[in-house]
């Protein structure tokens, strides 16, 4: 649905031959009905303020993601389309929410590269990368050759356009311009085919701050979607992408991933990691550990106890309880979701989780020793149920 949204919203923004005629184009397009998409991320409960405990960072954010480091995993929970655009004030307006921890805005259009029309996004691959899948966030040849000014592609969009690594095309906007193809992975948005970077969304004339993303932790949908129609008023779209994202029955153990295959996304890392490293354990309540120790990814640490990584372990309880998931060779890496997520789920499970009820509540009270810690992730873990039903 997100894809395909935004697909149709980029085919309308098509670049125009020059810059006056562009921003001309744009104005009689938003009043038809073309429009900027948002897309929310909603969490844990990111509003109260949490005291670390136990090696548990949880206070101090750390530092963005760069081209050289992927440090975060953000999941988008609502689409919005404003009719016109997202102005300067409504970004604002958006950012100042109850919850909302993280927002960013980039450009769109549909271009052509060689002959044939594309949809592109230009991003700040820095900001943009922890939207992405999460092998896609792991690839790091793919965000240093956006970084560097290449262009990117979707898997579909480089077999359709034959496109060949280190080769150089011409993409036509409001000007042409002679760009290197960098490398290919999943975006995550079926209707996206290429990504560049600012510089180059700027010289070809993509349309400035077409999209934004938000992550609001801790506020519910209902509440979270109010306060946004507030800001869009009545033209604006709406669209909830976390019934799209989980299973249609998530007590059901989720198929398993394929041998030698990694999860795809955060949720998909939840979810398998619950029903093979730890059978019976809830994935609600890894998510919400996950969630709450870091943001999924969004603080890594190391905390003022020493802890590390999108769980927060500290090295010494690591040692013993670190382990390579989904088949992986190697040292386990603390800092590795593939491995920290598994390796959470093995460390409940040998405390009780599976067997829910005080079993669990003990499991929880193991990871980190407060009782404010194991209500937050109960309670966290029961939004989550509620939200997917």
């Amino acid at each position: 649905m997100m894809g395909r949204l935004l697909g149709r919203l980029l085919s309308r923004h098509r670049g125009a031959r020059t810059a006056a005629s562009r921003s001309h184009a744009l104005a009689l397009r938003g009043a038809a009905g073309c429009g900027a998409l948002v897309l929310l991320g909603t969490g844990a409960l990111g509003r109260l303020p949490v005291p670390p405990s136990n090696g548990s960072s949880h206070a101090r954010p750390a530092a963005a993601a760069s081209a050289a480091s992927f440090r975060q995993i953000i999941l988008p929970d609502l689409l919005i389309v404003a009719p016109s655009g997202l102005t300067g004030p409504q970004l604002t307006a958006l950012s100042k929410i109850t919850g909302v921890r993280n927002m960013i805005a980039f450009d769109g259009a549909e271009i052509k590269a060689g002959t044939k029309p594309v949809s592109v996004i230009g991003v700040d691959p820095s900001q943009f990368r922890p939207w992405v899948p999460l092998q896609t966030a792991s690839d790091q040849p793919f965000w240093t050759a956006l970084a560097g000014g290449q262009f990117v592609a979707s898997p579909a969009a480089r077999s359709s356009l034959g496109l060949r690594r280190g080769t150089s095309y011409q993409l036509t906007g409001s000007t042409r311009q002679a760009v290197t193809f960098g490398a290919a992975a999943s975006l995550g948005i079926d209707g996206v085919d290429l990504l560049v970077n600012t510089q180059l969304s700027r010289e070809l004339g993509l349309v400035h701050r077409v999209a934004a993303l938000i992550s609001a932790p801790g506020t519910g949908l209902d509440a979270l979607t109010a306060e946004v129609r507030a800001v869009l008023g009545p033209s604006g779209k709406i669209v909830n992408l976390r019934q799209q994202q989980l299973p249609a029955t998530p007590a059901a153990p989720p198929a398993p991933a394929a041998s030698g295959q990694l999860p795809t996304t955060y949720l998909q890392l939840f979810q398998e990691s619950a029903a093979r490293y730890c059978p019976g354990l809830p994935w609600t309540v890894l998510a919400a550990i996950g969630q709450i120790e870091s943001g999924d990814g969004t603080n890594v640490g190391p905390s003022p106890a020493g802890a590390l990584g999108p769980m927060q372990f500290l090295p010494s309880t690591w040692a013993v309880w670190g382990i390579d998931g989904f088949g992986q060779t190697g040292p386990p890496d603390i800092m590795n979701p593939y491995d920290a997520v598994p390796s959470a789920a093995r460390m409940l499970c040998a405390d009780g989780a599976a067997s829910g009820g005080n079993g669990l509540a003990a499991a929880i009270f193991d990871y980190n020793h407060a009782t404010w810690y194991v209500n937050e992730v109960l309670a966290l873990a029961a939004e989550y149920a509620r939200d997917f039903p």
